[in-house]
């Protein structure tokens, strides 16, 4: 028998099956893929941004308004804690220039292995093509290869992901246990949908650089790129959800320049010079920004300074929710503790995408998964804190 359960081995179910077992409890950790940490090694692909190094203050503000739970997971499991808990994993880590932290290697896969050896070392079992199908009565309900199987531990830890990246394992069906508990899923840090003129056909693929981007009250100066379905990437990822709720986009194609400066550049003699190459030479933008401005500030005004300053990107709304980096919705904070057990049932736990918030990429998803699945597991420990668990 197990102590504990944690459904879904992702870094917020690994991160509870270590805490768990380091308490002492025997556990099982399962995951409905065949192997774990899918989207944990797709992450690694970029060079698996583990957290980002800034001010406490500046750092929780990129999760937007945070219940307290959340806070207390963030403010006790932040970026230097992490930082501390992937070398003491033999993961050798730099701090770039913008603050976020990288392994060495650039990837996941050593890592990943090194946390799998530790939790082997503490005796934690992993079933893998387990798919939980709710409870059966007071028992929790796997199909796996072997057939149906029944666990009844102390405590359960749900770390089922949000609903995106179906083909690594996210696909929210889980929801559909929880009515009533559940905020509808959205896509968060996903590209939008750009209907393209012909002309920028040429552009797809080409990165938009030195602008900055605005979207209600959220900006950013991240990268982005143009792509055939519309723009993405980490600049339009970061101003995402203010563009889900529905505040228009604007870039500012030079945001180290005041609308003055722009006004004095544009007033000096053009000659017979085409428009296109006056604004490249006497403000220095780039084929794309000038192609951008082309395509959303034709016909242009007789001031273009301040639609440099805050050109509009008209689009057609996100991308599909499946192709998001991650999703908002999820487990209401109001129909949990402050531990992140669900209130009507005891002895369940949350953690991880499937609780409802979100955040930007950069840090701070990885980040909050590590710290929801640190801090449901030692809510699980305290609840249980009467139970012996090796009886």
């Amino acid at each position: 028998m197990a102590d504990a359960v944690v459904i879904g081995a992702g870094p917020a179910g690994l991160m509870a099956a270590d805490v768990l077992a380091s308490g002492g409890f025997r556990v099982i950790l399962t995951d409905a893929m065949p192997s774990v940490g899918r989207k944990f090694l797709m992450a690694g692909k970029s060079g698996l941004n583990l957290t980002k190094v800034e001010p406490e203050a500046e750092f929780l503000a990129a999760f937007g308004p945070l219940p307290p739970a959340m806070q207390k997971a963030l403010s006790e499991f932040g970026p230097n804690e992490v930082i501390a808990w992937a070398e003491g994993l033999g993961q050798q880590l730099f701090i770039g220039s913008t603050g976020r932290v990288f392994p060495t290697v650039m990837k996941a896969s050593p890592l990943l292995r090194a946390w799998l050896a530790r939790l082997a070392d503490l005796g934690v079992s992993i079933g893998t093509r387990w798919r939980w199908d709710g409870w059966d009565g007071d028992a929790l309900a796997f199909d796996t290869i072997d057939g149906r199987r029944l666990l009844r531990p102390h405590v359960t830890v749900l770390a089922l992901g949000g609903a995106s990246w179906a083909r690594l394992g996210a696909n929210g069906h889980w929801a559909r246990h929880f009515e009533g508990a559940v905020a509808p899923f959205a896509p968060a840090n996903m590209g939008f949908r750009v209907a393209w003129s012909d002309h920028m056909a040429r552009h797809f693929g080409a990165p938009i650089k030195s602008v900055a981007l605005r979207a209600g009250d959220q900006v950013s100066r991240g990268e982005c790129v143009i792509s055939e379905k519309g723009i993405e990437g980490g600049g339009v990822y970061a101003v995402s959800r203010a563009m889900r709720e529905g505040a228009a986009l604007t870039l500012d194609l030079l945001p180290d320049w005041s609308e003055q400066r722009i006004a004095e550049a544009l007033a000096k003699p053009r000659g017979k010079a085409s428009l296109s190459n006056h604004l490249r030479k006497v403000l220095r933008l780039d084929p794309v920004r000038l192609a951008l401005l082309a395509e959303f500030g034709r016909p242009y005004p007789d001031n273009l300074a301040p639609l440099i300053k805050a050109l509009p990107i008209r689009h057609l709304g996100p991308r599909p929710m499946d192709e998001a980096i991650s999703t908002a919705g999820g487990i209401m904070f109001d129909k949990l503790t402050d531990g992140l057990m669900l209130r009507d049932m005891p002895g369940v736990f949350c953690a991880g995408e499937m609780l409802d918030w979100e955040a930007p990429t950069g840090g701070y998803l990885i980040t909050g998964c590590l710290a929801t699945g640190r801090h449901a597991a030692h809510a699980a420990l305290d609840f249980a804190k009467d139970i012996d668990p090796r009886d």
